[in-house]
């Protein structure tokens, strides 16, 4: 990987992986087919978490590092990976995203292969995003972008982009360019949620109380998003 502090992990978690440019971290879920090369266009350093490495040699490339607990991780793509850091993390009480996603210090995180499959991982997948909200993590399939709001953002969306918001937890705020404003919503996972909201036209500013609430964006807007997480 690249020289660079990058972002830090969580406190207490291990930096196995350092670059000072953006990351893509692939998953062994779904994953829409010419989605990892167009991403990697973005974030050409590959990291793998688990059996993620499979969509990885699919596509012809050589991850840098494999991360998990590789239960996942075929003999046969084993095979192919000579060379490559492996980094066995056993511990269950993680996915492998989250081991993954601790264990890399960068600016940006892309993830692919963790959303759109089944539900059960695209929601584990959220946790992580929550769990890690200080580090700047993006996560892309074939239909929707998903990452985590700061306290203060701004987007620059066309009108009409729907923009869906979901609270992760207790989340209150105040916003200028949505079609339908959240001030003085107090929004929760059991009770008031965004999603399905629509940009009026000009910048969308969220502020919000706390790190707590999901972005939701067509995939098409992944650079708009890109430029409002710095």
């Amino acid at each position: 990987m690249n020289g660079g502090a990058g972002v830090e992990p969580s406190h207490g978690a291990t930096v196995l992986l350092r670059s000072a440019g953006a990351v893509t971290l692939v998953g062994g879920g779904t994953l829409a087919e010419g989605l990892l090369p167009r991403v990697l266009a973005r974030a050409p350093m590959l990291v793998a978490a688990d059996g993620g490495a499979r969509h990885a040699l699919a596509a012809g490339v050589r991850p840098d590092a494999v991360v998990g607990d590789l239960d996942s991780l075929d003999p046969a793509d084993r095979a192919q990976l000579e060379g490559v850091p492996i980094h066995h993390l056993p511990e269950q009480e993680t996915t492998d995203f989250d081991k993954a996603l601790r264990s890399i210090a960068a600016p940006l995180v892309l993830a692919v292969g963790f959303a759109g499959g089944r539900l059960d991982h695209t929601l584990a997948a959220f946790n992580v995003l929550v769990r890690h909200a200080h580090r700047r993590c993006v996560l892309i399939d074939a239909v929707d972008l998903c990452f985590v709001a700061p306290t203060d953002l701004t987007l620059d969306l066309p009108e009409r982009t729907r923009v869906s918001l979901f609270p992760m937890g207790p989340v209150s705020g105040r916003s200028t360019g949505l079609r339908w404003p959240i001030d003085g919503r107090d929004f929760a996972p059991n009770d008031i949620i965004g999603t399905s909201n629509e940009a009026s036209g000009g910048p969308v500013r969220l502020q919000l109380s706390a790190p707590r609430m999901l972005v939701l964006l067509p995939v098409a807007h992944l650079d708009a998003a890109l430029t409002a997480l710095g």
